[in-house]
């Protein structure tokens, strides 16, 4: 029978202060650390602000692997995943892109947004995301094996994006994959209060006013309430801003731009924060 080797364990984060806050809210903590063992990329996907970067980062510090995170972009080229020849001193010379330097360093590659980057990204990877896990370096003639602790994490919204920026069916059968959503409520009060500062009681309001604005997604707004933008609210409220200030700095106008949707978006707050 043939066995795969679990990956060398890093050296663990030297104190628990190092390892980004992050509350579970099922087993993924526990998929990631199989998924990582078994060498298996994997696929998070789920609205903006439900906490899969955080998670990346919280994983990443836990099993002691180097972070190399990519914000992905519509110029976003395989070029600059991989690397590229500059001039320095008058000399040509290769830089790693982060993409390499996270497999040469046998860390954790995570691609955020992925859907948002040139087609070509997704090529570069295939070959780091099946049995083969090599990176063909073709400007240097290299061909890079990724060590057992390499690992690909990528993430995208499904709810986002238009059948013009979507994963192929041929690069997300590639992953393992991770749906991730916010929090239940009691959960969510929790962590806000923690990130902010601001105690529960004061927070529970501005948890209740994210649920209720979610539910207008895709109808007056595109995207919810992320929970990161709650706790910028209770992060200002904790500062000394007004209540009502710092939900609209914070909460209201990041959602919208049309001046009715925005009348709206008030009138549901003076009705939930009373």
């Amino acid at each position: 029978m043939n066995m795969i080797s679990r990956p060398p364990i890093p050296a663990p984060a030297k104190d628990a202060l190092d390892i980004p806050a992050y509350t579970a809210s099922g087993n993924e903590r526990f998929l990631f650390e199989k998924a990582w063992e078994r060498r298996l990329p994997l696929l998070l996907k789920g609205p903006t602000g439900s906490g899969k970067t955080r998670f990346v980062a919280h994983m990443a510090a836990k099993l002691g692997l180097p972070l190399f995170t990519i914000a992905c972009h519509d110029d976003l080229s395989a070029a600059d995943l991989t690397g590229r020849h500059l001039l320095k001193g008058g000399e040509t010379v290769w830089v790693d892109g982060p993409l390499t330097r996270a497999v040469r360093e046998g860390g954790l590659c995570y691609l955020d947004e992925i859907v948002e980057a040139r087609k070509d990204v997704a090529v570069v990877l295939h070959p780091l995301t099946d049995d083969r896990r090599i990176l063909p370096l073709e400007r240097t003639g290299e061909l890079l094996s990724a060590p057992p602790s390499f690992m690909i994490a990528v993430s995208y919204n499904p709810g986002y994006q238009n059948l013009l920026k979507n994963l192929k069916p041929s690069t997300r059968q590639r992953f393992v994959s991770i749906s991730f959503d916010f929090l239940p409520r009691e959960q969510e009060i929790a962590v806000v209060a923690r990130e902010s500062g601001l105690d529960e009681a004061a927070v529970t309001p501005l948890v209740d006013l994210a649920r209720r604005l979610r539910t207008l997604k895709g109808q007056d707004i595109e995207e919810g309430v992320s929970t990161r933008l709650v706790v910028y609210a209770a992060s200002l409220i904790a500062a000394g801003l007004p209540r009502q200030e710092a939900v609209m700095a914070a909460v209201i106008e990041p959602l919208t731009d049309e001046p009715e949707v925005r009348t709206g978006l008030v009138e549901i707050a003076r009705a939930v924060l009373v």
